[in-house]
């Protein structure tokens, strides 16, 4: 069955405050919205205690009927954690300077395992995904939020949109030049 059913499903029965219903959607988005988080903060515990805020945001969102609002379960996801992220950095600011770059190194420290690859192909697909962090990290905050909401955490156009709050259009443009900027970084790389 579509995912689409599936969500149109369940996304009837938040209408009706299920919680049944809202289990099945923090197990089916729990692990991407982490993924996301982690992408902005850096850190796995901050992440962890972000996450655990947007799926408890989320819930009372729901309990106050304000779901109509909302044409898709990911994209409302999505839009608390990005607005539970910027929460989270007023917080901090006003305590001390911060920076949406801060722990980025951690990611380095993410291991993908795939047994089928041999250990040269391994030792090039760390080398080039430790050049793409390094690189993202040079991108503008809203060049880097589209690359991760596209092609990490694999977000359509129209939910990229959503949670931005941007026409399909200007999210299609935004995630061109976040590509050709990020294309250009890994150029002036590999010319040094």
């Amino acid at each position: 069955m579509p995912q689409n059913i599936k969500d149109k499903q369940v996304f009837n029965k938040l209408k009706k405050k299920d919680k049944d219903a809202f289990i099945l959607v923090y197990d089916a988005y729990a692990n991407s919205i982490y993924r996301f988080i982690y992408f902005k903060v850096g850190s796995k515990e901050e992440a962890e205690d972000i996450a655990s805020q947007v799926f408890l945001k989320t819930w009372d969102y729901i309990r106050n009927n304000n779901l109509k609002d909302y044409k898709t379960l990911k994209s409302l996801l999505y839009k608390v954690a990005r607005n539970t992220v910027i929460d989270h950095y007023r917080k901090q600011s006003r305590k001390t300077e911060s920076s949406l770059d801060a722990g980025i190194d951690d990611i380095n420290n993410v291991n993908i395992v795939d047994p089928a690859q041999d250990i040269i192909s391994e030792i090039s697909t760390k080398a080039d995904h430790e050049m793409l962090v390094l690189r993202m990290r040079d991108l503008k905050d809203e060049y880097r939020e589209a690359i991760v909401l596209r092609y990490i955490n694999e977000l359509n156009i129209k939910e990229i949109a959503q949670v931005l709050d941007k026409s399909r259009g200007n999210v299609r443009v935004l995630i061109y030049r976040a590509l050709k900027a990020l294309k250009e970084l890994a150029e002036d790389e590999e010319r040094e």
